[in-house]
């Protein structure tokens, strides 16, 4: 028959194969994240943020209608108008 040695040993063998092939797949797939981090960083550098502080179309359009409305309260107040 079979030593029970023997198969201690092959079922740690597999055991171990078993982990080593597990966290292989686990770097591959984090490099694979990493490597998308790195293109989303360089595509998001290549289009430039619409203004500063990179904040996004919607935010620069409510930055900028609140630019507007202080440069009108400006004016009027240049004017001596009261608002």
């Amino acid at each position: 028959m079979m030593d029970p040695t023997l198969v201690i040993t092959a079922a740690c063998l597999v055991g171990i194969c078993v982990v080593a092939f597990a966290l292989l797949r686990a770097w591959q797939g984090w490099l694979e994240l990493k490597r998308q981090e790195l293109e989303r960083a360089s595509n998001k550098i290549t289009s430039g943020p619409e203004i500063e502080g990179g904040a996004s179309a919607g935010a620069a359009r409510i930055e900028l209608a609140d630019m507007k409305e202080r440069i009108k309260k400006l004016e009027a107040i240049a004017s001596g108008v009261e608002l």
